[in-house]
């Protein structure tokens, strides 16, 4: 794929079924050595190292809804000047989009891929599951990071960045 999976813990056996899934996020960072803070029951950030940057997870439990919310946001910020090219760019990778979607953090000006779950319902969450959400954001951002880069730092037209961006190499050089 992109070149990022993540090592399977053999975590079948892990489930949250009415807990806070926090826990079993806190579980897989851990395994993986990857930092992590977590300041209170419903929040939990990490930093994982990916091909183009660090990517920063923020992880964020709502008890009273049921649901986990997964933020991978890019170690880059979008100058002021550059935002509505941005978004002209976030609206086609959208659409390429099956699972999740990116967003501009206005207020730090942070580009991200986001996705929520739900949580309730009684099967609860497995590892193995939690495990594939995280490499799909992460996965995800590496395959739009060049299209941002064009856009932010190339001065590229939308349409341009995510055309090249896009280019699949066939064969080996």
């Amino acid at each position: 794929m992109w070149g990022f999976k993540i090592m399977s813990m053999g975590a079948e056996d892990f489930v949250t079924a009415v807990g806070n899934p926090l826990d079993l996020v806190e579980d897989i960072v851990a395994a993986h050595q990857w930092p992590f803070e977590r300041n209170c029951d419903e929040e939990l950030s990490v930093t994982v190292a990916g091909t183009w940057c660090d990517y920063h997870l923020g992880f964020s439990f709502n008890s009273s809804q049921g649901g986990l919310q997964l933020a991978c946001a890019y170690d880059m910020r979008v100058p002021g000047k550059r935002q509505a090219d941005v978004h002209g760019l976030l609206a086609m990778v959208n659409e390429r989009m099956w699972l999740g979607h990116f967003d501009l953090w206005i207020e730090d000006g942070v580009p991200m891929f986001r996705h929520a779950v739900l949580t309730r319902g009684g099967g609860g969450m497995h590892a193995s599951q939690m495990e594939e959400l995280i490499e799909i954001a992460i996965t995800e951002c590496e395959r739009f990071y060049p299209a941002f880069q064009f856009v932010i730092w190339g001065g590229k037209a939308p349409a341009e960045a995510i055309a090249a961006a896009m280019l699949e190499t066939m064969g080996e050089a």
